[in-house]
Protein backbone atom coordinates (compact mmCIF):
# COMPACT_ATOMS: atom_id res chain seq x y z
CA UNK A 1 0.00 0.00 0.00
CA UNK A 2 1.18 3.57 -1.03
CA UNK A 3 1.24 6.09 1.28
CA UNK A 4 0.10 8.99 1.29
CA UNK A 5 3.06 11.93 1.99
CA UNK A 6 3.33 12.04 6.44
CA UNK A 7 2.15 14.33 8.40
CA UNK A 8 5.12 16.73 9.51
CA UNK A 9 5.68 18.03 13.52
CA UNK A 10 5.80 21.45 14.33
CA UNK A 11 9.20 23.03 14.66
CA UNK A 12 9.66 23.47 17.80
CA UNK A 13 11.65 26.88 18.55
CA UNK A 14 13.82 28.13 21.45
CA UNK A 15 16.42 31.29 21.22
CA UNK A 16 19.79 30.75 22.90
CA UNK A 17 20.22 31.91 26.65
CA UNK A 18 23.54 32.77 27.57
CA UNK A 19 23.93 30.45 30.19
CA UNK A 20 24.31 28.05 27.04
CA UNK A 21 28.02 29.55 25.69
CA UNK A 22 30.54 28.14 27.18
CA UNK A 23 34.42 29.39 26.98
CA UNK A 24 34.71 29.57 23.07
CA UNK A 25 32.52 32.06 22.77
CA UNK A 26 29.42 29.30 21.19
CA UNK A 27 26.74 27.02 22.47
CA UNK A 28 28.36 24.32 24.57
CA UNK A 29 27.83 20.89 23.36
CA UNK A 30 25.44 19.61 26.06
CA UNK A 31 23.04 22.03 25.15
CA UNK A 32 22.50 20.85 22.10
CA UNK A 33 21.40 17.59 23.77
CA UNK A 34 19.42 19.77 25.44
CA UNK A 35 17.48 21.40 22.66
CA UNK A 36 16.90 17.88 21.12
CA UNK A 37 15.12 16.82 24.80
CA UNK A 38 13.32 19.51 24.28
CA UNK A 39 12.08 18.87 20.81
CA UNK A 40 11.82 14.93 21.92
CA UNK A 41 9.47 16.27 24.28
CA UNK A 42 7.43 18.27 21.75
CA UNK A 43 7.35 15.48 19.59
CA UNK A 44 5.67 13.43 22.27
CA UNK A 45 3.24 16.07 23.39
CA UNK A 46 1.76 15.99 19.73
CA UNK A 47 1.63 12.23 19.79
CA UNK A 48 -0.20 11.42 22.56
CA UNK A 49 2.91 10.63 24.56
CA UNK A 50 1.94 13.65 26.91
CA UNK A 51 1.65 14.17 30.72
CA UNK A 52 -1.76 12.91 30.80
CA UNK A 53 -0.48 9.91 29.36
CA UNK A 54 2.31 9.51 31.39
CA UNK A 55 0.35 10.00 34.25
CA UNK A 56 -2.95 7.49 32.75
CA UNK A 57 -0.50 4.57 32.12
CA UNK A 58 2.85 5.25 33.69
CA UNK A 59 4.71 4.60 30.85
CA UNK A 60 6.93 7.03 28.85
CA UNK A 61 9.85 7.25 26.46
CA UNK A 62 13.44 6.54 27.25
CA UNK A 63 16.09 7.24 24.59
CA UNK A 64 18.58 4.15 25.44
CA UNK A 65 21.02 5.62 21.66
CA UNK A 66 21.41 8.32 20.20
CA UNK A 67 24.44 9.41 17.49
CA UNK A 68 24.77 13.49 17.85
CA UNK A 69 26.53 15.42 15.07
CA UNK A 70 27.74 19.10 15.90
CA UNK A 71 28.17 20.56 11.90
CA UNK A 72 28.28 24.66 12.61
CA UNK A 73 28.89 26.89 16.03
CA UNK A 74 25.85 28.54 17.44
CA UNK A 75 25.72 32.01 19.04
CA UNK A 76 24.16 33.36 22.04
CA UNK A 77 20.17 34.90 20.97
CA UNK A 78 20.38 32.81 17.73
CA UNK A 79 16.46 31.56 17.44
CA UNK A 80 16.82 27.93 16.81
CA UNK A 81 14.17 25.70 15.28
CA UNK A 82 14.34 22.05 15.51
CA UNK A 83 12.51 19.59 13.01
CA UNK A 84 11.92 16.01 14.21
CA UNK A 85 11.02 13.38 11.60
CA UNK A 86 9.83 9.82 13.06
CA UNK A 87 11.16 7.48 11.13
CA UNK A 88 9.69 4.61 12.49
CA UNK A 89 7.53 2.58 15.29
CA UNK A 90 7.38 -0.97 15.61
CA UNK A 91 6.54 -3.07 18.83
CA UNK A 92 8.07 -0.71 21.83
CA UNK A 93 10.47 1.49 19.90
CA UNK A 94 10.55 4.13 18.05
CA UNK A 95 13.39 5.70 16.11
CA UNK A 96 13.46 9.07 15.02
CA UNK A 97 15.51 12.70 14.08
CA UNK A 98 15.98 15.96 14.86
CA UNK A 99 17.72 18.53 12.54
CA UNK A 100 18.82 21.90 14.50
CA UNK A 101 18.42 25.19 12.33
CA UNK A 102 19.08 28.72 12.94
CA UNK A 103 16.62 31.29 11.73
CA UNK A 104 17.51 34.69 10.26
CA UNK A 105 15.55 37.77 10.50
CA UNK A 106 12.34 37.36 10.81
CA UNK A 107 11.47 34.25 9.11
CA UNK A 108 9.15 31.83 11.14
CA UNK A 109 11.05 28.65 9.25
CA UNK A 110 14.35 27.67 8.25
CA UNK A 111 14.70 28.34 4.60
CA UNK A 112 13.97 25.23 2.44
CA UNK A 113 17.46 25.35 1.32
CA UNK A 114 18.87 25.57 4.91
CA UNK A 115 21.38 23.50 6.30
CA UNK A 116 21.16 22.00 9.69
CA UNK A 117 24.07 22.93 12.62
CA UNK A 118 23.49 19.93 14.63
CA UNK A 119 21.51 16.74 13.80
CA UNK A 120 20.61 13.81 15.83
CA UNK A 121 19.28 10.24 15.36
CA UNK A 122 17.60 8.55 18.44
CA UNK A 123 15.97 5.52 19.13
CA UNK A 124 13.82 5.32 21.57
CA UNK A 125 11.69 2.56 24.05
CA UNK A 126 8.10 2.86 25.52
CA UNK A 127 8.44 1.98 28.69
CA UNK A 128 6.50 0.90 31.67
CA UNK A 129 8.43 2.66 34.90
CA UNK A 130 6.47 0.73 37.70
CA UNK A 131 7.41 -2.13 35.71
CA UNK A 132 11.01 -1.23 34.70
CA UNK A 133 10.97 -2.68 31.24
CA UNK A 134 10.18 -1.40 27.85
CA UNK A 135 6.63 -2.54 26.35
CA UNK A 136 4.63 -2.23 23.40
CA UNK A 137 3.09 1.02 22.51
CA UNK A 138 -0.44 0.72 22.44
CA UNK A 139 -2.12 0.47 19.46
CA UNK A 140 -3.63 4.19 18.88
CA UNK A 141 -0.18 5.64 20.08
CA UNK A 142 1.45 3.69 17.28
CA UNK A 143 -0.90 4.78 14.83
CA UNK A 144 -0.64 8.08 16.06
CA UNK A 145 3.38 8.04 16.00
CA UNK A 146 2.81 6.14 12.58
CA UNK A 147 1.13 9.17 10.68
CA UNK A 148 4.14 10.98 10.85
CA UNK A 149 6.44 8.58 9.34
CA UNK A 150 8.20 10.00 6.61
CA UNK A 151 11.85 9.35 5.05
CA UNK A 152 14.93 9.09 6.62
CA UNK A 153 17.25 12.45 5.96
CA UNK A 154 20.34 11.23 4.00
CA UNK A 155 22.52 11.74 6.59
CA UNK A 156 20.36 8.96 9.31
CA UNK A 157 21.69 5.77 9.85
CA UNK A 158 25.42 6.64 9.38
CA UNK A 159 27.98 4.89 12.27
CA UNK A 160 31.30 6.83 13.34
CA UNK A 161 34.39 5.85 10.98
CA UNK A 162 37.25 4.58 13.06
CA UNK A 163 40.56 6.15 13.43
CA UNK A 164 43.45 4.08 13.51
CA UNK A 165 45.72 4.10 16.29
CA UNK A 166 48.60 5.76 16.18
CA UNK A 167 52.46 5.14 17.36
Amino acid sequence: MTREIARRLAFHRQVVPPEWIDYNGHMSEGYYSLAFGFATDAMMDATGLDAAYREATGCSLYTVEAHLRYLRDVAEGARLAVRTRVLGVHGKKAHFTHELYVVDGAAADPAPDAAPVATTELLALHVDQKAGRAVPFPDAIRERLAEFVEAAPEWAGRAIAAVAATE
